[in-house]
């Protein structure tokens, strides 16, 4: 009789859009967490951040690169200040042929030292002239930016202050699947905005450096920089990415673990930039079908895709084709491990490689190199690619016939190596295809550099990129 009065009373309250799990109602020692109290505690510790930026003002109002017709749809949709939303788009008077300051967006981050040191999301704060923040009590500051690092998407920001609220920060190894987890930030503008949800799953792979933490969280443009925070008060992430196919959150977004944010935030605040290990490998997906026929069984481990010539792995004896298995003693379960174990790694140090090569297991010694120097010594040398960068920062390769056949293309060329450009810089990756630039199909190397070498500096044109069974197109402008 007592089962079926709780479960009356759970659908009851199920009408009254007020629902008690049934399982708390068995339990009354599981409650759902009052956040309250935890946001009256953490709230004057997180940051709304604004960033501008110098632009060149066309004259009427015009957008540089975009054609007028377009430039006034965006000053009708976007320009115009919405009543009621704070830090909306706000009309410019323009000033032809002279530098002028925009808004250039707006981000959250959130206080790690009460002397006024700040964490934050590297894209919150790139390519930004002027960061001010702005504090729950309505003081602004000029920030100065510490260091970020792209590759994690981490960046430190000071202001002149003392005495300030912080947050405490929590152990993400310990987060568990499941437990509840609440974000503040600022989503479109919306200073000082709570919304909590559970962790979806853990060792998310989304990127070459970071295990993000999944959330059902609530997170939309804006919330970017700010702390994801456990029922202790104590931050466990920072907010940094959403999966959306609208812009706007749809249910699943993704935080920084705050252990690996604090690992980056060291070095920068101490250098100002981040020191990486790497051994000048190109890896590639490790399938079923491709880990039986090497004889391993299951899928483990990294599949050497590519070798730079001459570099640390070349030198230590890896070989295209290899299988690494273990890194400095540390297994490798997947691809997406070796990238974070080099980096992790001290440049100069000597570790033993385990790989797994034609059916048996063989130890080789790699002296790691640093990351930044040897990316500088490999533009200038072009041992990274076998030919030198364009403007677009990569070089490229002509597409075998197999490629094109397993790619389904007629045309195009493979990027071999990254330097320093647009393309590099939006994420693109060796052994992706450039397809197409603009209306010009891609028909090979030669055809690709003289086409480059012709593009208007300033104008953005897209790049189509194929990745495996997917085209990307990527806006980048050649400067």
């Amino acid at each position: 009789m007592k089962k079926h009065f709780i479960a009356l009373l759970a659908i009851l309250s199920l009408g009254q859009m007020s629902f008690v799990p049934l399982a708390i109602a068995q339990n009354p020692r599981v409650t759902i967490p009052d956040f309250a109290d935890l946001v009256e505690r953490a709230s004057p510790a997180v940051v709304n951040i604004r960033t501008t930026e110098k632009v060149m003002v066309q004259q009427q109002g015009g957008i540089p690169g975009m054609p007028e017709d377009q430039a006034e749809f965006f000053r009708r949709f976007f320009g115009v200040p919405i009543p009621g939303i704070p830090n909306s788009p706000k009309q410019s008077q323009p000033n032809p042929g002279k530098p002028q300051e925009a808004d250039r967006g707006v981000g959250s981050g959130f206080i790690i030292e009460s002397n006024g040191l700040i964490l934050t999301n590297a894209h919150v704060v790139e390519g930004a002239t002027t960061i001010y923040v702005t504090l729950t009590d309505k003081r602004e500051f000029k920030a100065k930016l510490l260091g970020m690092d792209k590759r994690t998407d981490v960046a430190v920001v000071k202001i002149e202050a003392r005495d300030l609220p912080k947050l405490p920060l929590g152990d993400s190894s310990r987060v568990r699947v499941g437990e509840w987890v609440l974000a503040i930030g600022s989503p479109f503008g919306l200073e000082n905005t709570v919304t909590a949800g559970i962790v979806s799953a853990k060792s998310r792979d989304t990127g070459d450096y970071l295990p993000f933490i999944q959330t059902d969280v609530a997170v939309n443009p804006g919330n970017s920089g700010g702390p994801l925070l456990n029922t202790a008060g104590q931050v466990i992430g920072i907010n940094s990415q959403i999966f959306s196919r609208s812009g706007g959150y749809m249910g699943i977004s993704f935080a920084i673990p705050i252990d690996e944010a604090m690992r980056v935030a060291d070095q920068l605040r101490t250098n100002g930039k981040m020191t990486r290990g790497r051994i000048g490998v190109a890896l590639g997906e490790m399938t079923k079908e491709v880990a039986e026929s090497l004889g391993l069984g299951k899928p483990r481990g990294a599949y050497v895709r590519n070798v730079e010539p001459n570099g640390p792995a070349a030198t230590g004896g890896i070989e295209a084709g290899d299988v690494i298995l273990s890194f400095n003693g540390r297994e490798i379960a997947k691809s997406t491990d070796l990238p974070r174990i080099v980096g992790d790694t001290k440049p100069g140090t000597s570790v033993t490689v385990q790989v797994w090569r034609k059916g048996a297991t063989r130890d080789l010694t790699v002296t790691v190199s640093d990351g930044e120097a040897s990316q500088v010594a490999s533009k200038k040398s072009e041992a990274l690619s076998g030919g030198s960068t364009t403007t677009l920062g990569v070089a490229v390769s002509d597409v075998s016939d197999a490629k094109k056949k397993d790619l389904n293309i007629k045309g195009g060329v493979e990027v071999t190596g990254l330097g320093d450009g647009p393309l590099a810089r939006a994420g693109v990756r060796p052994g992706d295809v450039i397809i197409r630039i603009a209306d010009t199909d891609i028909s090979g190397a030669k055809q690709f550099e003289a086409l480059v070498k012709g593009l208007d500096a300033n104008k953005a044109v897209p790049v189509f990129i194929r990745r495996a069974d997917s085209t990307l197109v990527i806006p980048v402008r050649p400067k």
